[in-house]
């Protein structure tokens, strides 16, 4: 918990949640700051437990102006705000930005499904040491699983599990030999230092096994994907109607 909060030199800051404004709801009202920041260190640990939130208390005796959009609760003797960023879950790591349109379909993906994630680049070539101190902090910071794409020599995955014990998922970039090369570069890891391999430029199935592991621990994302794969099956469904429709002399449904 910090007890500062500088708007000018700190990110953007997310909005609340429902499950967490749900919580915050018996701190509003007419309280002193010393009354609101008690019951809001009582919340708070709830909603870390709960959410993937990261929590601040900023608090000031004197009126403020606003400081932007995440601002919760206020009291009579001065101000006490919660401020809040997402916590994220997964972390998705690119050798450049040139892999961004492939990869954006695994952005998409978490973004729906309501899963928290980071995006960053690093090369394993370029810069060796700022990998594996990714790698090594990575657990840490809360992340739970990487996924790695790369391209052509495609060692960044690899790298990345070498210093890790999370779950590393890579994605192999079509490149010179229609991705082949990064595909193989990815899947002969030696025994001990396992990468989750998924087809070439398949961000989205990244996302998805993703997803699947975070789902073994929480019942939420578990359920969301139930629902994501269920939609699957109504998209065939919804197929074979429109083939249905479809008419040829010498078809026969």
């Amino acid at each position: 918990m910090k007890d500062t909060y500088d708007p000018y030199i700190t990110p953007p800051l997310n909005p609340l949640p429902r499950e967490g404004r749900d919580m915050l709801q018996p701190v509003w009202g007419k309280l002193s700051i010393k009354q609101t920041r008690y019951k809001l260190n009582i919340i708070t640990n709830q909603i870390k437990q709960q959410t993937n939130l990261q929590l601040f208390v900023y608090s000031k005796s004197i009126p403020s102006p606003s400081l932007g959009r995440g601002l919760r609760g206020g009291v009579v003797e001065g101000l006490c705000f919660l401020f809040f960023l997402m916590k994220p879950i997964v972390s998705i790591i690119m050798g450049s930005t040139s892999d961004m349109p492939v990869m954006e379909k695994a952005m998409n993906f978490l973004n729906e499904q309501q899963i928290p994630f980071e995006v960053n680049a690093l090369s394993a070539h370029r810069k060796p040491g700022a990998v594996e101190q990714f790698a090594r902090t990575a657990e840490g910071r809360g992340i739970r699983v990487i996924i790695a794409a790369a391209g052509m020599a495609a060692a960044l995955p690899g790298v990345i599990a070498a210093s890790t014990t999370l779950p590393v998922i890579g994605v192999p970039i079509k490149g010179m030999l229609d991705g082949l090369d990064a595909m193989l570069s990815i899947i002969q890891m030696p025994p001990g230092i396992p990468v989750a391999t998924v087809g070439v430029n398949g961000a989205m199935n990244a996302a998805i096994l993703a997803m699947e592991m975070l789902a073994l621990q929480d019942a939420d994302v578990a359920q969301r994907l139930k629902a994501y794969k269920a939609g699957l099956g109504k998209k065939i469904e919804k197929a074979n109607k429109d083939l249905a429709e479809v008419k040829y002399e010498y078809k026969t449904n």
